[in-house]
């Protein structure tokens, strides 16, 4: 066993220090807010080529879509201003 394998049961103040970008809220809201943000999209292309949707013999209607697409794209503009807020991170 090398002392680098012991980096696995290493102090969790020594791994923070580390991967400091990793564990930031701010940068977890703004995954959030951007992932978020491509469903929005998805939804919207989705509204604007009135493609189909089919579950097994069931044709989807479109306005889960509109809900969809207004329930992310708000998700997503919330998230993205709290990362914005100051003393998160």
């Amino acid at each position: 066993m090398t002392p680098d394998d012991l980096d696995f049961f290493a102090d969790k103040s020594l791994s923070n220090r580390k991967n400091a970008r990793m564990n930031s809220p701010t940068t977890g809201l703004r995954v959030a807010s951007v992932i978020f943000a491509l469903f929005f999209l998805g939804h919207l292309l989705r509204l604007i080529t009135h493609a189909s949707v089919m579950l097994g013999s069931y044709h989807v209607p479109m306005w889960p879509s509109v809900v969809a697409l207004i329930v992310a794209g708000l998700l997503s503009i919330w998230m993205w201003q709290l990362s914005s807020l100051r003393g998160i991170a």
